[in-house]
């Protein structure tokens, strides 16, 4: 059996972080064999077959990494390689990310644990990963040029450290950020609590997800990453709705939901039928006296937010950025608002030119979601979605929490629409209304405006050319 030291001769590693001389078969011989997934369906959570137990999290449109134990220490491989990601049913997108996927495998691992993680670059530049939030040797922090030489195409580092505190954090490059993040390279880390934590509960349900955003035009399939703000595809896990995978809990389960946002704006996140606290964050848990109910709860840039309540309404609930252009998909900025105009003698002669044309915005955009109006290929429409009562008119970050207290032990399948009770769907009123009663307003402005009066004052203009006039 092989010593640390003595493993690490093997494959030519020594130091915090330094590469190998080159990718060899008898380097990769003795690397964790790396593990690949190019589906954009939600695994199920993986269940730990080595190391320290844990309740495993399920991540959206996602999956776990697998590892190996090596002499005590958990062993994990991440490979930086272009991927190609279904963003929708329809539309897939020309990302960067880890083990075919953007955005990369989530890592779990326990407290304690000590970790040995390979980085292989199979990106055409050179790159670095850093462990967002976690308390680790400097050197191990992966700031390219601070901490680190960068990882050169084809070559491979190592990361050791011990996982010193229970939490929700992320990994993302940082060499070339504007580029690789825009790419998609980011992925979620969870660290679950060695035994029984006086802040930490156990829950039946635990999902994680995080909050990226790209800016990719009609038709094409590469991201623009020179874009600061104005993002045309806000997502969970670079998946858009109606991709995005509904979040399956029975009744009155104990859920928690854990979210990372690496985007460049904030985001409200809405849950709709319940209330939940804010349980932790990347700095770690929030004690129970600093918690308080909401129904949403702004996620900043670069931050970790962990929210948990009890699924204790059944139905199909919302749960969405609050924002409402983050619940829209590929949409032009420049669209002057329309609303009242009468196209309709402007319409007969365009479409004497163009015989698909359609008018749009004159009532809202809710037609944009019903009108089957041609687009281009790899993209859907801005508002999008089919329910049980019709068009559901989103797109974006936005899902549905179904709760079901006929769901079978241990069964999360999706269980499709809910079935409402005789009486409890909103209906249509087809009696006579009666007319509305008008309030008066009780008050007027706190300071009116001073009424302007002619005060009579007469003034004489003079003209540089000499001349006057009244």
């Amino acid at each position: 059996m092989n010593s640390r030291r003595q493993f690490l001769k093997t494959i030519g590693i020594a130091g915090s972080a330094i590469a190998a001389a080159s990718v060899s078969r008898v380097a990769m011989a003795a690397l964790p064999e790396p593990v690949l997934q190019n589906k954009p369906d939600t695994m199920p959570p993986l269940i730990p077959d080595s190391g320290r137990p844990y309740n495993p999290v399920v991540t959206l449109n996602g999956w776990t990494l697998p590892w190996r134990m090596n002499n005590g220490v958990k062993e994990f491989h991440l490979v930086a390689e272009p991927v190609v990601r279904e963003m929708a049913p329809g539309m897939k997108a020309h990302l960067w990310g880890y083990n075919g996927q953007s955005p990369g495998p989530t890592i779990e691992v326990v407290e304690g644990d000590r970790l040995r993680i390979f980085v292989t670059n199979k990106l055409p530049e050179h790159t670095s990963i850093h462990w967002h939030g976690q308390r680790l040797p400097n050197g191990m922090d992966g700031v390219t040029g601070l901490t680190q030489p960068a990882i050169r195409p084809g070559r491979t580092f190592v990361y050791e450290f011990v996982a010193r505190r229970p939490g929700t954090f992320m990994y993302h490059p940082h060499a070339d950020e504007m580029t690789q993040m825009a790419m998609g390279m980011m992925g979620f880390w969870v660290t679950h609590p060695k035994s029984k934590h006086p802040l930490i509960d156990e829950v039946h349900r635990d999902f994680c997800f995080l909050l990226n955003a790209y800016d990719v035009d009609p038709g094409s399939y590469t991201p623009k990453i020179m874009t600061m703000l104005d993002f045309n595809l806000w997502s969970w896990n670079s998946r858009i709705f109606p991709g995005i995978d509904s979040f399956n809990v029975s009744l009155n389960d104990k859920v928690r939901i854990r979210m990372g946002n690496l985007t460049m704006t904030n985001h409200p996140i809405h849950l709709h039928g319940h209330e939940f606290v804010v349980t932790g964050t990347d700095g770690g848990p929030v004690p129970k006296n600093a918690r308080w109910a909401e129904v949403t709860t702004d996620v900043a840039v670069g931050q970790m937010r962990q929210i948990e309540f009890v699924a204790d309404e059944e139905g199909d609930w919302a749960i969405h950025c609050h924002k409402s252009h983050h619940t829209m998909n590929a949409m032009g900025h420049d669209v002057p608002t329309m609303i009242g105009v009468d196209h309709r003698s402007v319409v007969k002669k365009i479409t004497n030119l163009i015989p698909d044309y359609m008018v749009m915005g004159e009532r809202g955009m809710a037609d944009m979601a019903e009108m089957q109006m041609p687009i281009p290929d790899n993209t859907i429409p801005m508002m999008t979605g089919e329910g049980p009562f019709g068009s559901v008119e989103m797109g974006g970050m936005f899902s549905v929490v179904k709760v079901r207290k006929n769901q079978k032990p241990g069964d999360y399948s999706n269980p499709g629409w809910f079935k409402h009770s005789p009486g409890t769907v909103a209906f249509e009123h087809t009696g006579i209304m009666a007319e509305p009663a008008r309030f008066q307003s009780e008050t007027g402005q706190s300071m009116p405006l001073k009424q302007q009066t002619n005060t009579g004052i007469e003034f004489e203009i003079r003209k540089p050319s000499g001349h006057s006039g009244h």
